[in-house]
């Protein structure tokens, strides 16, 4: 650690030592001006720049996460019970409508009806356990381990 600082140190005043050792007669001034203005050409620009890069990656994340997040609206009439992707554009999804599933295929620019399940057809989807209800499971297993051992 010493030994880093050291290092550090001797290489931030190495340009220090070498303008010392110049003779004053040939040492030229810096160019660079003391005080920049803060609203120049270069810094708004650089600004904007910026700030438009920000906000294209705020809408490509957005629409990434829209995109794979898997997560699907509810309504209380009609939800998605599961998507099975059959190749990167056509998907095979199931919904509930009141007390029918429906299986359909969907691809681009067309959605086609497969097959209409009944109540009893024993196609049985089981809602998803939310991320709570897992967390106590996982909670619970550690903690009644850590009292047996």
């Amino acid at each position: 650690m010493l030994m880093r600082l050291l290092v550090l140190l001797i290489g931030s005043a190495t340009p220090f030592i070498a303008y010392a050792a110049v003779p004053a007669s040939t040492a030229q001034p810096s160019v660079a001006p003391a005080f920049q203005e803060p609203f120049s050409s270069e810094a708004l620009s650089q600004l904007v720049v910026g700030l438009l890069v920000v906000i294209a990656l705020i809408f490509i994340l957005s629409w990434l996460f829209k995109r794979f997040s898997g997560l699907s609206p509810v309504t209380k009439y009609m939800q998605v019970l599961g998507v099975l992707p059959l190749s990167t554009r056509e998907k095979a999804v199931l919904i509930k409508v009141g007390e029918q599933q429906i299986l359909l295929g969907v691809a681009p620019g067309r959605v086609s009806h497969l097959h209409t399940f009944d109540k009893d057809a024993g196609v049985d989807v089981t809602k998803p356990e939310s991320f709570a209800e897992k967390l106590n499971d996982v909670m619970g297993k550690k903690i009644g381990k850590g009292k047996d051992e």
